[in-house]
């Protein structure tokens, strides 16, 4: 039993067709893996689309990415979930494709999911799994990169890494952050 009880998983992304499948959707995708092993569904309410794992809420906002904060933040004050007990799972620039990078806290690193995250919960001590999306090749600019989808390339690289999130979050949940940050970084 981990001292800091997940109570709440949160996939980052942005919603409607448009943006499925891009590369700022990974947190979105990864939670829509997890809910199909776990057997889970996800319905609208109030605060986006909602699944559950067990007594774990899932939650992919439907705010879009840069104001996803309303919809964690409104999530944590309505389940009364301490911050440390909602993990994140987000893409990052700063990982090479079909890397993950699990945190116990920290910045945003300029994600601004994670941004809006930390000024909606005020703090940023909540624990992240990270996805690697690579920077953009140079006469890419960032935005076009990551509302950009992934090639059929890059897909084959990704797709078992949203297994990896799986098992990652598996781990999260059963043997702590500690155990999983152990385990998963550097893979």
């Amino acid at each position: 039993m981990m001292t800091n009880e997940i109570r709440a998983i949160v996939g980052l992304g942005n919603p409607g067709l448009d943006y499925a499948k891009t590369r700022h959707n990974a947190g979105f995708m990864a939670l829509d893996r997890l809910a199909s092993k776990k057997g889970g569904q996800f319905v609208r309410n109030r605060f986006g689309l909602i699944g559950k794992w067990g007594n774990i809420v899932l939650l992919k906002p439907l705010t879009y990415m840069n104001l996803s904060g309303e919809a964690v933040g409104s999530l944590q004050r309505f389940y009364k979930i301490p911050t440390e007990s909602i993990l994140v799972i987000a893409d990052d620039l700063d990982l090479p494709l079909g890397k993950l990078r699990i945190r116990q806290h920290g910045s945003s690193g300029g994600h601004n999911g994670l941004k809006s995250i930390v000024k909606a919960l005020g703090t940023d001590q909540f624990p992240r799994i990270k996805i690697g999306i690579s920077h953009p090749p140079d006469q890419v600019r960032v935005i076009d990169w990551v509302l950009g989808r992934f090639s059929r390339e890059e897909w084959k690289i990704l797709d078992p890494v949203l297994d990896q999130v799986v098992e990652a979050c598996e781990c999260v949940v059963v043997e702590g952050i500690t155990e999983a940050m152990n385990r998963f970084n550097g893979l």
